[in-house]
């Protein structure tokens, strides 16, 4: 018994001296609080508004940035006291795999390069948080979804609306059929963009109004519903050809599902529009806007007011993701719900080029 307790003292002084010298100890590692994250690309969407949320998170940070940009890289280290090695450019990304301080990397850039840099942070071994559309084609998706499970990293899906309090209030009442079943929805999003020479022009780059903004009416459809649209017909539209020759500008789209309830769906580039509208079989319930970037607001048919209130939608998606993270558990937007939109995307685009109604497989 006392060669025991000599060697129980032994180990714990010995784990004890090691820890106090720095060395690697396993038994003393604490799992981390806050999760670092890097954004790639820093335009608009991550300098105005992803940025400004992470100083509002609570499970995760600014940690790091890849920019092609060396003004951009200067800028930004400076506002955000980002560290030297913390500063990449789209070469030397891959480097990234041995940074500890990252743990997600935010792909924030045109949909055509989402994959790509996907699979460059799942073989760093990083979590991904990807900007919708998810990717161009439903092959981009599932090799972007293989490329995180065989890492075993989580790729979670900026669809922040879902993380949103009123929207996940009337997600609620179709999964429960507070109302009874939902028998028609009217969803439409879009607003008008003046320029004339930007990749979102340019349907190669993921550009057009079904990728840029038909996403928003068509995810909110699939979470009203809880259900996968059977059958499609849609038309594309423009009203300044000179501009959009290679994207659609307005895009109609008419979804039907397998429990019998219609949506009619509009998206563009050329007007401003916003709101969802759920008929039922024993009322109505509408928000309007459903996908500002805040003031997110409604109402139902008993009376009853949508008006909960967050600081931040971004922020509450990445402590919401980072949680997931944290604690092993499901993300509430992974990959695959974004593989089940560009499946739709795809058979709106076949069935606006051909002009008949498609079932989806």
């Amino acid at each position: 018994m006392a060669h025991r307790r000599t060697f129980l003292k032994q180990i714990t002084l010995g784990s004890a001296a090691l820890a106090t010298a720095g060395f690697p100890n396993i038994l003393f590692k604490r799992k981390k609080e806050r999760l670092g994250v890097a954004l790639v690309g820093l335009g608009y969407y991550s300098t105005d508004l992803l940025a400004p949320a992470l100083q509002l998170t609570q499970h995760c940070s600014l940690a790091g940035i890849v920019t092609g940009s060396p003004e951009k890289a200067e800028r930004w280290q400076k506002q955000y006291k980002l560290s030297d090695k913390n500063i990449y450019n789209y070469d030397n990304f891959d480097n990234i795999a041995d940074n500890p301080d990252i743990d997600v990397v935010y792909v924030v850039l045109p949909p055509a390069l989402h994959r790509k840099f996907t699979l460059r942070a799942a073989n760093a071994g990083k979590h991904v948080w990807c900007e919708k559309p998810m990717a161009m084609t439903v092959t981009e998706c599932e090799s972007m979804i293989k490329a995180c499970n065989d890492n075993r990293v989580k790729l979670a899906i900026g669809y922040r609306m879902q993380h949103e309090p009123n929207t996940r209030e009337i997600i609620g009442y179709g999964r429960n059929q507070t109302f009874g079943k939902i028998k028609l929805i009217s969803v439409a999003a879009g607003y008008f963009d003046g320029r004339t020479d930007h990749w979102k022009q340019n349907r190669e780059m993921g550009g057009g109004a079904m990728f840029d903004m038909g996403v928003y009416p068509l995810n909110a459809v699939r979470y009203v519903t809880g259900e996968e649209p059977i059958a499609v017909m849609a038309q594309e539209q423009t009203t300044r050809p000179e501009i959009y020759s290679r994207a659609d500008e307005t895009t109609l789209f008419q979804l039907e599902f397998p429990s019998g309830a219609l949506a009619n769906c509009a998206t563009s580039l050329g007007m401003n529009m916003n709101y969802l509208y759920v008929t039922t079989e024993r009322g109505w319930y509408k928000l309007e806007p459903f996908q500002s970037y805040s003031g997110i607001k409604g109402s139902v048919s008993d009376g009853k007011l949508l008006n909960q209130t967050i600081p931040n939608q971004q922020a509450r998606q990445m402590d919401d993701d980072a949680l997931a993270i944290l604690n092993d558990t499901p993300l509430l937007v992974p990959g695959e719900e974004g593989m089940r939109d560009i499946k739709v995307v795809e058979a709106i685009h076949l069935s606006a080029q051909s002009g008949r109604r498609l079932l989806i497989g």
